[in-house]
């Protein structure tokens, strides 16, 4: 499964990917809000792994790059699963973007990161 890593902290890249990669995944990485669409069309990823925060995005617009994906032939219909270090948006994603998404609360276990990847990924089917 190819899956696309997007957080601007280089470290949870690091962590996820390491991970990831360890259960068999392909990974490929973006960090900023302009990487995402040309990262999906190059790589063209099963599922997306996204920070809800990235800089320039507009905090009290965290669905952002998720509408930016929608929007997208390529993004319309890839599964999502969230990253975000704010708990109280759980569950909003369901109501605000169509289409396979999860969510992870930062901090996550990464042991949690593969399973739930392949849950979202297999909402798509």
């Amino acid at each position: 499964m190819r899956v696309l890593i997007v957080d601007d902290e280089v470290s949870i890249r690091l962590l996820c990917k390491v991970n990831l990669q360890a259960e068999g995944f392909v990974v490929s990485e973006a960090g900023t809000r302009a990487e995402v669409l040309p990262a999906v069309a190059a790589f063209r990823p099963d599922v997306v792994l996204l920070d809800l925060m990235l800089p320039g995005v507009d905090p009290h617009d965290e669905w952002a790059v998720a509408r930016d994906l929608r929007a997208d032939p390529l993004g319309a219909t890839l599964p999502i699963v969230f990253l975000s270090a704010r708990a109280d948006l759980r569950g909003q994603e369901e109501g605000s973007i169509p289409g396979p998404v999860g969510y992870l609360t930062k901090p996550f276990n990464p042991l949690e990161l593969a399973p739930t990847l392949r849950r979202v990924a297999a909402q798509k089917g």
